[in-house]
């Protein structure tokens, strides 16, 4: 079987839904009063006999769980349902200490939403069809002795840790926009601040289900589910290998059988891990040890009032307000926390009028350019970085006043990014204010006439544009330090003296 790029692809589409799982940030786990920060724990210790399922234990609602599913719904434009109740979904898994999971069958908290993407340029939606609530698992460790005998180890910590899913309906056509629904989900939950979408760490976990047809074709074929895929690198290469892998299955001529396989990164490859489950295996029944939930109208515009404003409607405001392009205002709001620090830092400022559009456009520049480039580098988030807005906005004023020049703010910058010291500072302990005195900058304007001949003969020739290289080589001369403007208006005087002669 010879597997074909979807790049050169006739004649199919692929049929793709994901179902996302992302934990909730609360307190305490879903059913009991543990500390749902089961990292930090050695394992087995924040446990109790509900996480351990024990006989005769009676689980508790975590009303802040259902509250977040209920904000969560309403930021995907879902109705929230006024009955809701909990099921027992039965599996024999070492990782499921009651031998069931209490989650949600057919009565959500939250269905019929959507969520609108930009993929190239084109807008896209992507019906939702669910969010519902049901507590996590415990978590396998498999080890090896040292005779080289495998056993696994299960640390019950992470049981019962409050775990929402979120099912689309199968709207997406390439793996593409399969990534982009997840980067703006992630979004989504990470500005309504119920989860830290961290697919990294597990917080955020994505299935997808997977399907090929002809181009033109309204029917749902049979379909695979793809799952341990741990980064949005992985989501996009496994979804476009399956999508290959069926293409190039039918044109052989023969069938896609419905299974769950998983991602090999190893091997770049899906690979079968057994027949797909449907729901009856399950054996889905009410949870009897928990009533149904009745969610009042009154609750849920409670929950309503208090969403926070949202990326879309921040990327929005920021190309409003502060003049920003589009690219840079999505490339801020991508973020929560890249969007505060760029109007903390703006607000430290407080510019008005043109010069306020002027500001944001530096601020916006730094963030979206030195400190992209230093966060990438080093793998970490803005919340980690030691530079504070107010500090930033310091480095801007000092570049806009002639203080520093542009090549040495990003010196600046950056010592900034390493020790958290603030601008002025740096600039004095290291000699980088920017010389904007005639009489300092004259020697070097002197030597570089002298060092540079023809290029001073190529401008008194006609040749204008010679003075460019000139300056330059007075800022070399300088290390970077002369005012620009200045070399250039000193440069020109020297020049039209010698013309003149």
């Amino acid at each position: 079987m010879t597997l074909i790029s979807t790049r050169t692809r006739t004649g199919w589409e692929a049929v793709i839904g994901l179902e996302v799982h992302a934990q909730l940030l609360t307190r305490s786990k879903m059913f009991c009063g543990c500390p749902a920060a089961y990292v930090q724990g050695e394992p087995n210790t924040r446990v109790c006999p509900v996480c351990l399922g024990m006989p005769g234990v009676l689980p508790v609602i975590n009303r802040q769980a259902v509250e977040f599913v209920m904000m969560t719904g309403l930021a995907l434009n879902c109705t929230i349902a006024s009955y809701t109740q909990f099921d027992r979904k039965n599996y024999p898994y070492p990782d499921l200490m009651k031998g069931y999971q209490i989650s949600q069958y057919d009565s959500p908290i939250a269905s019929n939403g959507w969520l609108d993407l930009d993929v190239d340029g084109e807008r896209r939606r992507v019906g939702i069809t669910r969010v519902h609530l049901e507590e996590d698992v415990a978590k396998l460790q498999h080890v090896r002795d040292g005779s080289g005998e495998a056993y696994s180890l299960v640390d019950v910590n992470r049981a019962g840790v409050p775990l929402m899913e979120t099912v689309s309906e199968p709207d997406m056509r390439s793996a593409e926009e399969a990534r982009q629904y997840l980067l703006a989900f992630r979004s989504i939950l990470q500005y309504l601040g119920v989860s830290t979408a961290d697919m990294e760490k597990g917080a955020f976990r994505c299935d997808a289900n997977v399907s090929v047809r002809p181009v033109g074709s309204t029917e749902l074929t049979s379909k695979v589910e793809v799952k341990n895929m741990n980064s949005f690198r992985a989501v996009f290469n496994a979804l476009e290998y399956e999508v290959e892998r069926q293409v190039a299955l039918l044109e052989d001529g023969g069938r896609v059988v419905q299974e769950t396989r998983g991602w090999s990164e190893d091997r770049s490859a899906t690979v079968s891990q057994r027949t797909k489950e449907y729901a009856h295996d399950y054996r889905y029944f009410p949870e009897p040890d928990l009533p149904p939930l009745a969610i009042s109208r009154e609750w849920v515009e409670d929950v309503r009032a208090r969403l926070p404003e949202l990326a879309s409607a921040r990327r929005d405001r920021f190309v409003d307000d502060y003049g920003l392009s589009l690219y840079d205002a999505s490339q801020l709001t991508a973020s929560r926390d890249m969007a505060d620090f760029f109007e903390d830092a703006l607000a430290a400022g407080s510019p008005k009028g043109d010069a306020r559009q002027a500001r944001a456009k530096a601020v916006a520049n730094w963030l979206t350019g030195e400190a992209t480039r230093l966060l990438n580098a080093d793998g970490i988030d803005i919340a980690e970085v030691k530079v504070t807005p107010q500090a930033l906005a310091e480095l801007v004023a000092l570049t806009e006043g002639g203080t520093v020049g542009s090549t040495q703010a990003k010196v600046v910058f950056e010592e900034m990014f390493r020790t958290g010291a603030s601008p002025q500072q740096i600039v004095r302990e290291k000699g980088l204010a920017q010389i904007s005195d005639a009489d300092s900058v004259a020697p070097s304007v002197e030597q570089a006439l002298a060092d540079n001949p023809q290029a001073v003969q190529d401008y008194l020739g006609g040749k204008e544009t010679a003075v460019r290289f000139l300056v330059g080589q007075v800022m070399r001369l300088t290390r970077g330090r002369a005012n620009p403007g200045l070399v250039a208006t000193l440069l020109e005087e020297r020049l039209a003296e010698m013309k003149q002669k």
